[in-house]
């Protein structure tokens, strides 16, 4: 399984970004294989509108099959949703301690976004 940690840096040490459209890149992690690899997402940082909709694509499209992240917003969500990938929020400060949460079965999926839209 393929899952995307929003992150703030290119490591299991690095702190969980807490958005999920904005986050700095994220970092996928093969839980079969222990593999992991970086999925920039700058082109979204300052993205005027859309940073939501184009991360979740782009996130899919890279194979994950679960997003691990602090807040997604309702476009981003869906785009997650509908493409099959499990989404969990979390408040813990790095991509390591919730790769272990996720790994233990503390995460709890969700079943809805938990941060509002910024363009309507």
């Amino acid at each position: 399984m393929n899952v995307a940690f929003s992150a703030t840096g290119t490591d299991l040490d690095s702190d969980l970004d807490q958005r999920f459209g904005r986050a700095k890149q994220f970092i996928i992690v093969n839980t079969d294989t222990d593999a992991a690899s970086i999925l920039e997402n700058t082109q979204n940082m300052n993205a005027a509108q859309g940073a939501g909709i184009q991360a979740a694509q782009n996130v899919v499209n890279a194979g994950a099959t679960a997003v691990v992240t602090g807040n997604c917003g309702p476009k981003a969500f869906q785009v997650l949703q509908a493409a099959g990938v499990k989404i969990y929020h979390t408040k813990l400060s790095s991509v390591g301690a919730a790769l272990k949460a996720f790994l233990a079965g503390e995460l709890e999926e969700a079943s809805s976004a938990n941060a509002e839209a910024h363009w309507s």
